[in-house]
């Protein structure tokens, strides 16, 4: 009796197994490397409902990063002011422009201004904020130079690789911590400084965790 198929079809299933490794594969790759924080949070600039500008307060202004998140010394969180804060110098600063009409409307009625978040770390991340900038850590090492900006963005990946490098190397992210809120000030490149940012390190006692408990709990 003839055969009913050629025998092309006996490599059908060869083919199709082949395939399917191929594309599981394709498709691993492309999770793996296009959907990290590098990809879907550096960049993210969310339009705000109110047009504020750090590079104004922050920077020609020069308003201390605390005046309004006033628990980030204190607190894990860094916490977003309340429209009062704001009140303190627009009750008598441009009081009458149309564009802080949602800044009155809010002080007036209690309701938060729905402000959208920009920087967020996972649910399964521990951060404590005023760990980091009461050794030395400064604003600009995880969300750049805040002072610039315009419209705040993501700046950096906050990947895990992210926060390790810092953690394994603290000497070279420490600064004085009198210059922790200063945005503008530059690590100088001396061996001089060099060895002064270790003995940071030992006096302040900077061991940060390494190991997955550390910021996993």
């Amino acid at each position: 009796m003839a055969n009913v198929f050629p025998k092309w079809v006996n490599t059908i299933p060869i083919k199709v197994i082949v395939a399917v490794i191929l594309t599981v594969t394709a498709v691993t790759l492309g999770v793996t490397y296009y959907a990290t924080p590098k990809y879907t949070r550096v960049g993210y600039a969310p339009v705000q409902p109110v047009a504020f500008s750090h590079a104004l307060h922050a920077g020609q202004l020069d308003i201390d990063c605390r005046y309004c998140h006033t628990f980030v010394d204190r607190s894990e969180h860094s916490n977003v002011p309340g429209t009062n804060v704001c009140m303190t110098c627009h009750s008598m600063v441009r009081k009458d422009d149309p564009m802080l009409a949602p800044v009155k409307a809010s002080y007036e009625s209690g309701e938060p201004i729905p402000w959208v978040r920009v920087h967020k770390t996972p649910d399964y991340v521990y951060f404590n904020h005023s760990v980091h900038v009461n050794r030395g850590v400064s604003c600009v090492e995880c969300h750049g130079r805040i002072d610039e900006m315009d419209v705040v963005q993501h700046e950096q990946s906050f990947s895990m690789s992210f926060c390790l490098d810092c953690h394994r190397n603290p000497e070279e992210y420490i600064r004085p911590t009198e210059e922790v809120y200063n945005l503008d000030w530059e690590r100088p490149d001396t061996e001089d400084f060099k060895k002064e940012a270790v003995g940071f390190v030992h006096d302040w006692k900077v061991n940060p965790p390494q190991s997955c408990s550390g910021c996993h709990r």
